[in-house]
């Protein structure tokens, strides 16, 4: 009888999770604000949650599904106008590693995961607020006043 190695998969997918986001940071960082990363540089195989973010008059709304998060590992941070980091750290495990399962389909999240999430306007952090209800985070931001006002003509 042959007898198969397993690998625990999932403690690999996490680490490659840390690094690509770790990777992700340091190249957004020198992205021009307001620019973001092409899709194709995200790996389809990558696991993170998904957002979705809409601007309506005064504000933008970045919408998170976090299911299974307590909201005190939730952390929401603005980098720049342009910009919202949100990390999830004690993310549920969907089983224990010490056990040698043989999963057909593994698909749930685990492990700490990070988000950068490109705005689509400047915003600002005065009057932001989040909400976390059933494991959906409601992030309301705040669009930056562009500056207003006649430009007077020099004779």
């Amino acid at each position: 009888m042959i007898r198969r190695r397993r690998y625990p998969f999932s403690l690999l997918w996490n680490e490659l999770d840390e690094m690509m986001a770790e990777w992700e940071s340091r190249v957004q960082s020198t992205v021009a604000a307001g620019a973001s990363l092409p899709s194709m540089v995200r790996p389809a195989l990558k696991r993170e949650f998904r957002v979705d973010v809409r601007e309506d008059m005064d504000e933008v709304i970045v919408v998170a599904d976090l299911p299974g998060i307590d909201k005190k590992d939730v952390v929401i941070r603005l980098i720049n106008p342009m910009n919202l980091e949100m990390s999830v750290a004690g993310v549920t495990e969907p089983g224990d590693e010490t056990e040698s399962y043989e999963y057909f389909t593994r698909e749930r999240l685990s492990g700490k995961m990070r988000r950068i999430v490109s705005l689509p306007v400047e915003v600002i952090d005065e009057e932001a607020s989040a909400a976390f209800r059933n494991g959906v985070l409601e992030v309301r931001l705040r669009k930056a006043i562009p500056e207003t006002g006649s430009v007077i003509p020099i004779n």
